[in-house]
């Protein structure tokens, strides 16, 4: 029988995605027997991401603080803290922070794209959204898992 997961807001692991920003997970895909990852993402104004999808799994954010500027499935929406955006599965998107830091709640349903995110990340102890950048990394983390497919660069 599972074990009930309860945590604090800073006993998560911390991750540094070479991406940028800085994941606070919250509870793993072990921890959900699979059903879904979630983390807090804590991220710097400008970052974006490429044009991608999750083959896979569904992605969902929920805003706490700060705005981005979605693009999904060729439209472009702004959300702020407090909103939230549930892509499917296959659906290109794309974000860009537009304030000057950004935090949110990503959780990816089913819990099957945690081995992608370990891959384009590494343990850290920093508090703060700014750190090294290698989406050559992600790339091949993308590559290796076929968690997230990159179709192009951001659309922004």
């Amino acid at each position: 029988m599972k074990q009930a997961t309860v945590r604090e807001h800073d006993e998560g692991e911390r991750r540094w995605f070479f991406g940028g920003g800085l994941q606070t997970w919250l509870a793993t895909e072990d921890e959900t027997d699979g059903q879904f990852l979630i983390f807090e993402d804590y991220l710097e104004g400008g970052k974006t991401t490429p044009l991608h999808h999750h083959p896979d799994t569904d992605e969902t954010f929920i805003m706490l603080d700060g705005d981005i500027r979605l693009h999904i499935d060729g439209e472009d929406r702004t959300l702020g803290a407090g909103g939230i955006a549930v892509i499917p599965r296959g659906v290109p998107h794309a974000f860009l922070v537009t304030t000057p830091t950004a935090r949110m709640l990503c959780l990816h349903t089913p819990g099957n794209s945690e081995a992608f995110f370990r891959g384009a990340s590494e343990p850290t102890t920093q508090d703060g959204p700014s750190g090294p950048v290698d989406f050559e990394r992600v790339r091949q983390s993308a590559e290796r898992t076929h968690a997230i497919e990159i179709l192009g660069p951001p659309p922004f």
